[in-house]
């Protein structure tokens, strides 16, 4: 099982990073749907499961890289509630991949500075994960540098419906004015509240969908569809779509021109 933050230092790598710092601003929340771990494992001639295990590396060096580069919040697809229906042998293989991983990185990510939090269905996450998580994230909770999200047993549509109940139990109880819901109110009680909505949204695979993720908060997020596969994704790819990021103009619907006299004023 390979380790984080193990990487020496490659004055080739820390030059890249310091020109992508430079050259533009950088999105401060970049989240990726990790897909393709299945279809590498076949073409390999190996299990599913080896398809994930392989993907821990990916996972290990894309963390490592968007730490050093300064990024505020980085959060990872790694289970979907729709996920549940795949087979219990797979399911359970996954949790205990989790489990193992955390537990032997989590010094690692106190020592980093890095947070660990968690968004998703705790409810249908089993009690050994689930305690495994609390430790870590109570282990790492006064880190202030970059916070490492996993989206586990989440999905958009969830996300939605369970801010909808809350809102909806605050009006029957009359302690919420109905008059008074608009989207920032209704954003605060999203699982990701505590986050900036992501500037980048990267898949992996060569899948063109988000598949249920972060439906809202996705809505002005610049998109990047890669051709590579989880396990074979590593921070050459992760500069290549911040640099694709830096390229596009975002305008959240204004004109270029209002920009342009934005930035003059």
């Amino acid at each position: 099982m390979p380790q984080w933050f193990t990487s020496k230092s490659d004055p080739e790598d820390t030059r890249i990073q310091e020109t992508l710092k430079s050259s533009c601003v950088l999105p401060r929340h970049i989240s990726i749907i990790m897909d393709g771990n299945g279809r590498w494992a076949k073409i390999k001639g190996k299990s599913r499961i080896a398809g994930h295990v392989a993907g821990v590396e990916s996972v290990r060096d894309v963390v490592e890289a968007s730490s050093q580069l300064g990024i505020e919040n980085l959060t990872l697809f790694t289970f979907s509630i729709e996920n549940w229906k795949r087979p219990k042998p797979e399911i359970s293989a996954l949790m205990k991949l989790l489990i193992k991983v955390l537990r032997k990185e989590a010094v690692k990510l106190l020592e980093n500075d890095i947070r660990l939090e968690v968004i998703g269905d705790m409810e249908m996450i089993p009690d050994d994960v689930h305690k495994t998580l609390d430790e870590t994230i109570e282990l790492t909770r006064k880190n202030r540098g970059m916070a490492m999200t996993i989206a586990l047993s989440y999905s958009g549509k969830w996300d939605i419906t369970q801010a909808c109940q809350h809102i909806a139990r605050q009006v029957k109880q009359g302690s919420l004015d109905p008059e008074t819901i608009d989207e920032n109110l209704f954003a605060s009680y999203l699982s990701t509240e505590s986050m900036p909505d992501p500037d980048l949204l990267i898949r992996t695979s060569g899948e063109y969908r988000i598949s249920n993720f972060m439906l809202w908060q996705n809505a002005y997020s610049e998109i990047i569809f890669s051709n590579t596969l989880w396990p074979d994704f590593r921070r050459n790819e992760l500069y290549e779509a911040i640099r694709e990021f830096q390229k596009r103009e975002r305008r959240f619907g204004k004109t270029s021109e209002q920009l342009k006299t934005n930035e003059v004023e």
